[in-house]
């Protein structure tokens, strides 16, 4: 990967709708070695995927919890279970392993009080090997750098 890659990068993070025309010109490419670039930067892995960035919010979704997870065991097999069920509820877009004094960090979003009561009631609750639940609930996303700026804040 070069500083062009970098740039074609930052350029799709920034706006993932582009034309290749103009991620091209702003990159000093022509568009067929742009295009070639990119199709390759998808074949490493350097790009994952795209998508739009939603404004849950605007869609009903006014609660954001952030929620620790302890399970009573570390062992392979249970934080697999742990994991197969998490990937199972609606309304969890991050589930990370983390260190510290919890074991899962999970991010999820409900249409409200009610709503993340009953996620809870019915899924956190039920969910293998947990020993305790801690939840916290996000009063202000602050503003941040976006991944690519902080992935690339040298170059």
């Amino acid at each position: 990967m070069d500083r062009i890659d970098t740039k074609i990068l930052q350029l799709l993070a920034a706006d993932a709708r582009a034309p290749v025309s103009q991620i091209a010109a702003d990159a000093g490419l022509s568009q067929s070695a742009c295009s070639r670039r990119i199709q390759a930067l998808e074949s490493s892995g350097h790009i994952t995927g795209y998508g739009a960035r939603l404004g849950h919010r605007k869609l009903g979704f006014r609660i954001t919890a952030l929620v620790d997870i302890t399970l009573g065991t570390q062992v392979e097999e249970d934080l697999a279970r742990f994991e197969r069920a998490v990937a199972e509820i609606d309304g969890v877009v991050e589930c990370a392993l983390v260190s510290g004094g919890q074991d899962y960090r999970l991010k999820i979003l409900a249409q409200d009080l009610d709503d993340y009561e009953r996620l809870h009631r019915e899924h956190l609750g039920r969910l293998p090997g947990v020993v305790t639940i801690n939840s916290s609930f996000v009063l202000r996303a602050v503003p941040t750098r976006s991944e690519a700026d902080a992935l690339f804040a040298g170059g």
